[in-house]
Parts: C-alpha cells; sequence; structure tokens
C-alpha cells in the first residue's frame, strides 16, 4: 500500500467485537455473530479519519493467540508479518478487547504488541463491563501499555470517532511492555504483567456479586434445565416457521394467481403465453412462495447468535459432539450448515485437526439446509394437515432435523475412527460472551443478504431451469388434445420413462423422478419442476388447501389408479432428500477446502448412493409391514 494509504489490520479474540467495529468505519455488511469462529477471511474495505485521510481496513479472522494451531490463526499472522497475499503488512494494528473479558483477551495483545507493530487498543463492550460491575481506567492502561487505548460500544456506535481520531498517525509499540514480555519465561511473566495491570486498570466487583448472565446460565446451563431450553428453544423456532409465515405465504400465493390470470387474460392463447404462466410464473412463484419461511428461519438464527445463546447451545452439544468423535469446535461449522453448507463448510477453518476437520466437512450437508425447506414445507403439510395443527407440523419437521443430524453424527463416529488419532490433539476453548440485546441491525442485513440471495437463484437458476422444463414438457408436440398423452409424448414424459424403472423401487414415478433429477443443481428447484410438471388446467374443485400444486400432487394416480402420493412415499420422498447431496456448489466448494476433487465427488457419490438406499429401504419395508 502507499503512503498516503495506511493499512489498519484489526485482531482479537472471537465475540470482541472485531467485525461490528469494521462495519462502522467502513459501511460494508460483513456479517457479525456473538459466537467464536464467525469470520474465517480477511475481509477488506475502506475508511477516512476525520481529517479526510484514506485507510485500507483489514478485518482479520478472530484468533486466540498467535501461535499458528489453526487456520484462522495462520492467517491473522501472515497478515501482521507481510505473508498474506494480496494484502500490504499493515502500517497499524487495532487490538480489540472485550472489557468485561480484559484478562484474557489482552494476552493476543500483548502478542501483537511483542512483534513491536504499532498498535491502537479498541477496548470494546464497556457498557457490559460496568454492568457487570468492573471500575476501567482506560488512561491507566494506555500509560502501562505505552499505546493509545479507546474505549467503546461498537454497536451502539460510540467510540468510532475517537478511534478514527486515534488512527490518524501510527505509532511505536510499547517498549517497555516489550522489554518486560521478551523473556525465556514470556509466557508466566505475560500473564503476571496482566493480571497486575488488570487490578490497575479494570477492577473486578466482589466474588460473591453475581451478573445477570451468571443467574441467567445457571438455568440455560443446568445439566436438567438446560436441555429443556434448548429442545424448547429449537422447537419453538420450527413451530414459529410455520405458524407466522401461513399469512404472508398466502399472500404470494394469490399474487402469483392474479398475476396468471392477468397475463392470461392480455396475452392470445399460444406457446409463448403458455411459457410465461405455466413456466415462469408458476415455476419461479412456486419457490418464492417459501420465502417467508426462510426469512424466519435466519431471522431466529440471527437472533440467537447475536443474543449469545449460540455459545451455550455449542457448551451444552459439546459432550453430545464428542460421542461422534468431535469437539466443540465442530458445532459452528455444522450449526451453519442448516443455513447452507457452503458457509459451514468454509467455517472449518477454524478447526485444528485435520482429520477433525475433514469428517466435519463431510457430514455437514447432512444438516438440513434452508435450500430443503421448500421441499419440507411441501411434503410436511401433504402429510399432515394443518386442521391437525401447525405444533404437529412443527414436531415432524424437528424430527426430520434431529433424523439428519442423528445420522451425520454416527457416520461421523465412524469416519473418525477409520482416519485414526491425530499427530496433535484438537483442544476445545469455549467463549461464553455475555448476553446482550440483539443487534437488530446486523440481524436484518443478514436476513436481508440471505432473502435476496434466494430471490437472485430464483430469478436466475430457477427461472432458467423453469424455462427448460417447459421447453421439455411441451416438446416435441402431440396431435392430442389429451394433456397427459401430450406428457408423455413430450421430451419430459421420455425422460420420465427412462427414469421411472430407477425410482419406482423407492415409491415414485417418472415425473418425480425427472423433478429430482433437476433438483441437483439447486434442491428447491425440485418445487418448481414439479409445478411444471403436474400443471393442469383449471377444474372445480372444492378442496381447500393452501397450493394448488398441494392439490395437484395429492390427486396424482398410477395408470391403474393408485393413488401416486401415500404417506409411505411422502415419508420416502423426505428421507431422500435428507440424505441426498443436491448442490453441485457444495461439491465445488468442498474439492477447493480439502485441494482434493476426490473427497469432493466421494462425498458426492456416498450421499447419493446412501440417500437412495434408505428411501429404498423405508419403502420396501413399509411395503413389506404394510403401511
Amino acid at each position: 500500500m502507499s503512503e498516503e494509504n495506511p493499512t489498519i489490520a484489526l485482531v482479537g479474540n472471537p465475540n470482541a467485537g472485531k467485525s461490528t467495529i469494521f462495519n462502522a468505519l467502513t459501511g460494508k455488511n460483513q456479517r457479525v455473530g456473538n459466537f467464536s469462529g464467525v469470520t474465517v477471511e480477511v475481509k477488506i474495505g475502506e475508511t477516512y479519519t476525520p481529517h479526510g485521510q484514506k485507510l485500507n481496513v483489514l478485518d482479520l479472522p478472530g484468533c486466540y493467540s498467535l501461535r499458528a494451531e489453526s487456520k484462522d490463526e495462520q492467517v491473522a499472522l501472515d497478515a501482521l508479518t507481510g505473508k498474506l497475499e494480496s494484502t500490504a503488512k499493515p502500517d497499524l494494528v487495532v487490538c480489540v478487547v472485550d472489557a468485561s473479558n480484559l484478562e484474557r483477551h489482552l494476552q493476543l495483545a500483548l502478542q501483537v504488541i511483542e512483534m513491536k507493530l504499532p498498535c491502537v487498543l479498541a477496548l470494546n463492550m464497556v457498557d457490559l463491563a460496568e454492568n457487570a460491575g468492573l471500575r476501567l481506567d482506560p488512561a491507566k492502561l494506555s500509560e502501562e501499555l505505552g499505546i493509545p487505548v479507546v474505549a467503546m460500544q461498537a454497536d451502539a456506535g460510540k467510540g468510532v470517532i475517537e478511534l478514527k481520531q486515534a488512527l490518524r498517525h501510527p505509532f511505536p509499540p510499547a517498549s517497555e511492555a516489550s522489554w518486560l514480555l521478551n523473556t525465556d519465561d514470556g509466557e508466566s511473566h505475560r500473564r503476571g504483567f496482566i493480571s497486575g495491570l488488570c487490578e490497575l486498570a479494570a477492577r473486578r466487583p466482589d466474588s460473591s456479586q453475581r451478573t445477570f448472565s451468571d443467574k441467567l446460565d445457571s438455568i440455560l446451563l443446568h445439566p436438567l434445565f438446560g436441555w429443556i431450553a434448548f429442545i424448547a428453544v429449537m422447537f419453538g423456532v420450527f413451530w414459529a416457521i410455520f405458524s407466522f409465515a401461513s399469512i404472508p405465504m398466502d399472500a404470494i400465493e394469490g399474487l402469483k394467481g392474479s398475476l396468471a390470470e392477468w397475463v392470461t387474460t392480455l396475452m392470445p392463447e399460444g406457446d409463448l403465453r403458455s411459457l410465461i404462466v405455466d413456466g415462469v410464473i408458476e415455476g419461479v412463484g412456486g419457490v418464492l412462495i417459501f420465502l417467508p419461511q426462510i426469512i424466519l428461519l435466519f431471522l431466529f438464527i440471527g437472533l440467537l447468535e447475536s443474543s449469545g445463546y449460540m455459545a451455550r447451545a455449542a457448551y451444552l452439544m459439546d459432550g453430545v459432539m464428542a460421542k461422534a468423535g468431535l469437539s466443540g469446535k465442530a458445532f459452528l461449522p455444522l450449526f451453519s450448515s442448516y443455513a447452507c453448507a457452503i458457509p459451514g463448510v468454509m467455517a472449518t477453518r477454524t478447526i485444528d485437526s485435520a482429520k477433525e476437520r475433514l469428517v466435519t466437512i463431510f457430514v455437514a450437508p447432512w444438516m438440513s439446509c434452508s435450500a430443503r425447506l421448500p421441499v419440507y414445507f411441501l411434503l410436511v403439510p401433504l402429510l399432515l394437515h394443518e386442521k391437525e395443527g401447525t405444533w404437529k407440523q412443527a414436531l415432524f419437521l424437528f424430527g426430520i432435523y434431529f433424523f439428519g443430524t442423528a445420522t451425520a453424527f454416527i457416520v461421523a463416529r465412524i469416519l473418525r475412527g477409520r482416519l485414526g488419532p491425530d499427530a496433535k490433539p484438537s483442544h476445545f476453548m469455549l467463549e461464553l460472551p455475555s448476553y446482550r440485546k440483539p443487534q437488530w441491525g446486523y440481524i436484518f442485513r443478514h436476513v436481508f443478504d440471505r432473502a435476496w440471495a434466494f430471490v437472485r437463484k430464483a430469478g436466475t437458476i430457477i427461472l432458467g431451469l423453469s424455462i427448460l422444463l417447459w421447453a421439455l414438457k411441451t416438446y416435441p408436440k402431440s396431435d392430442s388434445d389429451d394433456q397427459g398423452e401430450a406428457l408423455a409424448y413430450s421430451a419430459m414424459g421420455r425422460i420420465g420413462d427412462f427414469i421411472e424403472p430407477a425410482v419406482k423401487p423407492l415409491g415414485f414415478d417418472g415425473r418425480t423422478g425427472t423433478a429430482i433429477l433437476t433438483s441437483f443443481a439447486a434442491r428447491e428447484v425440485f418445487v418448481s419442476s414439479m409445478a411444471i410438471l403436474f400443471s393442469v388446467e383449471e377444474t372445480d374443485d372444492d378442496e381447500e388447501t393452501r397450493s394448488r400444486l398441494r392439490d395437484r400432487i395429492a390427486a396424482a394416480t398410477w395408470p391403474d389408479g393408485r393413488a401416486l402420493y401415500t404417506p409411505l412415499s411422502l415419508v420416502s420422498l423426505l428421507v431422500f432428500f435428507i440424505y441426498a447431496l443436491q448442490c453441485l456448489p457444495t461439491t465445488a466448494v468442498v474439492a477447493r477446502e480439502t485441494n482434493s476433487w476426490k473427497w469432493g465427488i466421494g462425498q458426492f457419490v456416498f450421499m447419493s448412493g446412501f440417500a437412495y438406499l434408505a428411501s429404498l429401504l423405508v419403502f420396501q419395508i413399509g411395503t413389506l409391514l404394510r403401511f
């Protein structure tokens, strides 16, 4: 970087608020989570001092030390030493520390000081420290360290201007502190120095005084009540998704119908009108109807992260994950995979054990991602009608997630055993941040970004596939006016006939098999494919269900008149989607993260074969038992 544009690096422990400060400085929509390991890549932005000087800002991965025992620590160390590609060595380092956990967070800050890098200490979350009864003295802290200290409450925007003012000029490192700590017994000197420093500048309250977080943790981390609360929270999320999303979903369904009717009256009958109504509107609209439920899912994930409860969930799950041969470090990547497997796979960079990281990557796609939700929300109400209560649907959905997760843990245990022990065992250290009010700005940005990504996919991949499916279903044309004969004569009908022998043992017909085949590009494409494959002329139907697509699926039959979709075949289809890796971008990311296409292709083949076998067993055994 040029002298006119100095480079500023933000470094700090997970949960210190580093990414929040990065957002405040640069205005970038960088994701922030109140949980360790969220930032696993270097983010780059620009900011300006109050006097107009341009600064390049690097947001380094959150880490506990610079020993480079994990990928995030290695990236941070490479960035600070100028070894990171495409970025210059920082001219100034901002060490972000949590004021309420100062004694632990200063360990990393002192390591940076020992590297003789110019530093500024951002004393963040002073509000939490003061609420906990800590008496902070930033001036004394600055005097002892020999570097500027800026008190901040970054999530409320307090101290941002003061930090920008402190960034106007580079500062030399504190020579006295460096001399003290650069000894043969540096670790002991560091701990002693920090302990004495905190006694002077961050005096703690009486040991008998309990904070709000301590009182709440006595319940939420209790061996019994903690698990009750965890299960209640997870079930509540699924119940809310089904209950609260019904009104906007009905509105989107009505808008889709009105739009189709308007186009029908506006255009003359023909292939172009059929393409727009039956292909585009029905295909894309059939996926967009699930947008409210996906928004709610990301809203709840954001609330859990921002409030601090996610770390408690990881604490509770650590013992369970140990039985699967994993440590608590695998919790965040696996939980992130419930939203999308791609960021979940990338988040495994925080795992220092290479073998544990491979296992976590391998099973991450079995955490049912948001792309599966449109499929679940289409099929579950066919099994459990709304009149039976949304709580039953929520319980069934909770069971789907539990079943996929449990299987993933079993496979992880088997695979972990086959890979053998690590040369260097993985150590799990988890910080429990103080409970906080949700950061609504972050949550809304997070939800908007995810929702827009879903809409963008609907406007590109799903739109393109919808048009392709419509063409395959329409051409070549038959001379018959019968829709069934016309579909059978089309390319889609012929593909279905070719696929049907392979999927019929699972309880599916050729149309379902074709929809499954298209969904390997993106799982949610299954819904738009089914909408196109099962579209028929409007008829008088007294059944009042939430979706015309469900009506058509419920009324579908085999050629001999038997119902195509029975409870058993629906369960078989759900089992297939729980296990199949129907996401080619995930395979590409896995190959990149493992530096081996063998792992990416092997994972795809294994999960697809596992899904087929599981679905086959469910349907065939169920048929023998006459379910």
